[in-house]
Parts: structure tokens; sequence; C-alpha cells
């Protein structure tokens, strides 16, 4: 089973890239984030057309999440219970015996705002939703765009910002280790440098200054199970890119 995950920053522009990279690698399941179109405008023919059925939660403008499958989804569950959040942010469906969660987490701005404050509680209340989650789904995958890079691997030396890599947001990254989830990628030796979004300005992209926000979690009794991840940078080189590139896990 392969899973991926991908910030597309706008379906509507990046449809034509979605679609060529189902064609060419055929996940079993794709975690869309930051969607910025509402359900009305989801394009489910062209992805039915594809192969795939789809389960969305999006909203004008801004966030929106989806799930893309070739194979039935069950138990679609939308947003984070007990969290009253205009922002749609979650999703989640069953897929064979898989729980397969999709989660746009907020940005943050940077440390001391109030947008920085709901990160921290968005990420709280998203940590006891996927406890009770993994209660009842032991084998969990939690897909999507963190914007938390978890260690100093994982940003550019000369990364200044402190938003992506504050004690706070690596603090609540492990919390969710804590739950029993494990860093697919890092099951493995990686190149050095290795990220999954570079910002458009100052040819970040060809000077590889990024930071790998861009994750997926296994829960324990799917670890044995991970053949390989991996970044797939191809898709940024293209015209009128995300600013984020897809990261697969494939499992046996």
């Amino acid at each position: 089973m392969k899973i991926a995950t991908w910030n597309v920053n706008s379906l509507k522009v990046r449809l034509p890239h979605v679609l060529e990279w189902l064609a060419a690698n055929q996940p079993d399941v794709l975690c869309l984030q930051e969607l910025k179109c509402e359900d009305k405008a989801f394009p489910v023919e062209a992805l039915v057309e594809a192969g795939y059925e789809s389960a969305f939660f999006g909203q004008k403008t801004y966030n929106g999440v989806a799930i893309l499958s070739r194979r039935p989804m069950t138990d679609v569950t939308f947003g984070i219970r007990g969290f009253d959040d205009e922002q749609r942010r979650v999703i989640a469906a069953t897929v064979g015996d898989t729980r397969v969660v999709c989660a746009y987490f907020p940005n943050g701005q940077a440390p001391g705002t109030d947008k920085f404050a709901y990160k921290l509680s968005w990420l709280a209340a998203l940590t006891g939703y996927l406890k009770e989650e993994l209660e009842s789904h032991p084998a969990l995958v939690l897909a999507g765009d963190y914007n938390i890079a978890p260690d100093e691997r994982d940003a550019h030396p000369d990364w200044k910002d402190e938003i992506h890599v504050s004690p706070p947001e690596r603090e609540a990254f492990r919390a969710l280790i804590g739950l029993g989830l494990t860093d697919a990628f890092r099951l493995f030796e990686q190149p050095e440098r290795c990220y999954s979004w570079w910002d458009y300005r100052m040819f970040a992209f060809r000077r590889n200054f990024g930071l790998r926000i861009d994750h997926l979690l296994v829960s324990q009794p799917l670890v044995p199970a991970v053949k390989s991840c991996h970044v797939d940078k191809t898709p940024r080189a293209l015209e009128r890119p995300s600013d984020h590139a897809p990261v697969v896990v494939e499992l046996t």
C-alpha cells in the first residue's frame, strides 16, 4: 500500500500536476492539503476518471484537506472532535484496515502572536483526538503538512526564522511521537538536507534552501510494514508548482 501526502497550495491551479503525478506514481491513497476551494468546486469527476474516489473538506480561499483513494473509503470524519474550529484542517477515513488522518497544521506566523497561540492549542487538540483514534484504530497513518521541522536535520542550516523550528513546536511534534507514532522518513538512511518545502522567493528551490515540514507518521503496528519513504521533488521543478513536494510511504 502506497500512501502519499502533498500540500498542493490551490487544487484549482495544481490539478494538472496532481493528475499527472497520480498517473505516474499510482499511490493507493493521496492526502492533499491547502485545497483553497469550496466543496462545490472540488474536481470529483476528473479524479474519478483518474481512478480515485474523494473525501474532501474545503473552504474558499484558505485551508482545505482531502483524501483520494483507489480503494473504497469508510467512516469518513471531518475536523477534530471537541475542538470548535471554523478552519477546515482535518479529515480522516478508513482504507482497508488502515485509518488515514490527513491534516493541515496551522502555520503559526511567529512565536508570541495570536496565530502561534492558536497553533499550539490546535496541536494539543489534535494530539488528544489522535489518542482516541489510536484506541479504536491501531493501524493509523497521520499524513500532512505539519508546518514543523522536527529537528536540526530538517531545516537548512541558515534558516533563521523561529517559526517551524521553535522549541514549543518541536515539543508538540514529540508529543505526537509519544502517542506511539513513528516518523516513517527517519526509518531509513536519507540524503543530507532533504526537504519538502522551499519558498518561492530567493531561488530557494534551486539553492535547496528548505524545510522538511511534510510528514507521514505511522502507528507501531504498521512500522514493520514500512518498506520505504521518500520526498519526490519532481513536481516542485514544474512550471507554476506548489511550494511543497509530495512525500510517499510504501507499506508491504
